[in-house]
């Protein structure tokens, strides 16, 4: 299975994040924590250039969250600032304003020493992949539901400005991925954890990749939430332990494969197999320069 998917308004999105960004003086770029590297759009360098950067790692509550802070100390080592986030609840909503003040306290300085005693309110602007929670965290920093919501990526089609109190102004923006994904492997981990359509994709292999992943790093996990006293190694075998137990028959008794595959890509997503982080620190993509 090949994913892509580069729909016409994301191409227009990154046009039109290019033409503000003169505007704009703190990119908040946002990204999965359960994927922190395959989540982190590798257009994203490239077109903010050397704008000041703050990476929030979102949904931190669905992350294993021994590897968040490997991932926060692989940022800091890096000279960048990252924060752990859950924009759902609000968790770690309170860090960025302070962070993004103190990234900007040189250019703030210098404005004083032109005779500028009052700074105008900081314009960020927030970039990332669908389904990162962009909206959501932007309605919880402005403490009202401004920006339009969903679970499925793509919801986002334009751009809009959002105050947040006098200190701050958002520039909200869709959610952009890449025309290609170089790693195959990067496509899976976004489809598993919901940053493309399910409709264009081939749930057996997604269910698939996660399964093998939870093996490798999960074992008890797996066996627990499936009641495998062994993992198999043929797929039909484990497609087939994982459907039993789960009551996903098709006529006959036989297991439905795709009632499984789906059952096994929702629980993941859900946190039915806990809190879950699909790479840490040394895997990173090729197609990410730092």
């Amino acid at each position: 299975m090949t994913i892509q998917w580069f729909p016409g308004h994301m191409a227009k999105a990154r046009r039109e994040v290019t033409e503000k960004l003169k505007l704009i003086d703190i990119i908040f770029e946002l990204v999965d924590a359960r994927i922190p590297a395959s989540s982190r759009n590798p257009m994203i360098d490239e077109i903010i250039q050397h704008k000041p950067r703050i990476i929030l790692l979102n949904k931190a509550d669905m992350a294993d969250p021994v590897k968040t802070k490997k991932w926060l100390e692989y940022f800091k080592a890096q000279g960048k600032t990252a924060i752990a986030i859950n924009s759902q609840a609000g968790n770690g909503l309170n860090q960025i304003t302070a962070a993004a003040k103190e990234l900007l306290k040189e250019k703030h300085e210098r404005m004083r020493a032109k005779g500028i005693k009052q700074p105008r309110a900081i314009r960020a602007m927030i970039v990332g992949i669908p389904n990162a929670g962009k909206s959501t965290l932007i309605n919880r920093l402005a403490k009202k539901n401004i920006a339009k919501t969903g679970n499925t990526p793509g919801v986002t089609k334009a751009q809009q400005w959002i105050k947040v109190g006098k200190e701050m102004e958002l520039l909200d923006t869709p959610g952009i991925l890449w025309p290609k994904f170089e790693d195959q492997e990067v496509g899976l981990k976004l489809a598993l954890t919901g940053a493309i359509k399910d409709t264009i994709l081939n749930l057996h292999e997604v269910s698939l990749y996660g399964l093998r992943f939870l093996e490798r790093e999960y074992p008890e996990r797996l066996q627990s939430r499936y009641n495998l006293d062994q993992i198999p190694e043929e797929t039909v075998e484990l497609f087939d332990a994982v459907g039993q137990f789960r009551g996903c028959l098709a006529g006959g008794g036989l297991v439905d494969y795709d009632k499984t595959a789906e059952l096994v890509v929702r629980e993941i997503r859900s946190e039915k197999l806990g809190p879950l982080t699909f790479e840490v620190p040394g895997e990173e993509r090729e197609d990410i320069e730092e």
